[in-house]
């Protein structure tokens, strides 16, 4: 399936936007994405506390935070500190160079959602048009194994 789910947090940990790409997640699922992603915030905190130093500069992707039995956990940090978490199927291998794209593609969706002059900042996405580019972007991104252009993503 490829990304299983993704997820906005806040700057002070509050969820901004939570969705399984599964059509119809069950309650349990819807659950175990929410636990994935709690746990994610720990190993995003301990990444950037590692990654800084007195002149180092700060990079948005962290990189894989931590595998589980059934998604591999990503993350990214926008500078204003709110956290973008990819969760993937565990199934076959995953480039950084493609994860990187849909992050910065996810990155600068939200920017123009957090633009929106009727937009509160801190308080949940509830955006149609967002949504749909959400899909779009999740749609396109290929498939773990998938080939593009002869080479493996």
């Amino acid at each position: 399936m490829g990304i299983a789910a993704v997820a906005f947090i806040g700057p002070q940990n509050n969820p901004l936007y939570l969705r399984s790409m599964d059509p119809s997640p069950s309650d349990d699922q819807y659950m175990k994405l929410h636990y994935v992603v709690h746990c994610a915030l720990d190993a995003v905190e301990e990444k950037v506390l590692l990654k800084r130093g007195p002149s180092d500069s700060q990079d948005a992707y962290l990189g894989l935070l931590y595998p589980t039995e059934d998604y591999r956990v990503y993350g990214y940090l926008t500078n204003s500190h709110v956290k973008i978490i990819l969760l993937f199927d565990d199934e076959g291998t995953i480039k950084n160079e493609m994860v990187l794209r849909v992050f910065r593609r996810l990155h600068a969706l939200y920017v123009d959602t957090a633009s929106n002059p009727f937009h509160s900042f801190g308080l949940p996405i509830r955006s149609g048009r967002f949504e749909a580019q959400l899909e779009g972007i999740v749609a396109v991104a290929p498939k773990p194994g998938a080939s593009l252009g002869g080479f493996m993503t």
